[in-house]
C-alpha cells in the first residue's frame, strides 16, 4: 500500500473511526500522538540543577521500628507518640525545606537505624 492510498483511506474516515484508528496505532507501536511540549532551552535543567530546598521522606521503618522511631524524635523534636505515628504511617515527609548537606545527613541517620529513605 502506498502512501497515497493511505491517506485516502484516512480521508474517507469519520472523525471516530480516527480517533479509533490513533488509539490502535498508540497500542501497536507504543507511542503517543500527543503534542510535543515545548522546552525552555536549559530554563527546567538550570532549575533542576540548583534546587536548594530539599524534602526528607521517610518511605519505610523498616525492621527495626523502635530504632528508627528513636531517631525520627532526635531530628524533628517529636514526642513519643507523633514519632511512632510518623513511622507508622509512612510514607511522610520528614522534613521539608532543608539544605542538601542537612537533607544527606538526615537520610544517613535514617538510612543506619534502618529505615527506607527518599530525599527529593
Amino acid at each position: 500500500m502506498s502512501k497515497e492510498q493511505i491517506l485516502e483511506a484516512i480521508k474517507g474516515m469519520s472523525v471516530l473511526e480516527l480517533n479509533d484508528l490513533v488509539k490502535a496505532i498508540e497500542e501497536e507501536f507504543g507511542v503517543t500522538a500527543a503534542a510535543p511540549v515545548a522546552v525552555v532551552a536549559g530554563g527546567a535543567a538550570e532549575a533542576a540543577a540548583e534546587q536548594t530546598e530539599f524534602t526528607v521522606t521517610l518511605v519505610s521503618g523498616g525492621a527495626s521500628k523502635i530504632n528508627v522511631i528513636k531517631v525520627v524524635r532526635e531530628l524533628t523534636g517529636l514526642g513519643l507518640k507523633e514519632a511512632k505515628d510518623l513511622v507508622d504511617n509512612a510514607p511522610k515527609a520528614l522534613k521539608e525545606g532543608v539544605s542538601k548537606d542537612e537533607a544527606e545527613a538526615l537520610k544517613a541517620k535514617l538510612e543506619e537505624a534502618g529505615a527506607t529513605v527518599e530525599v527529593k
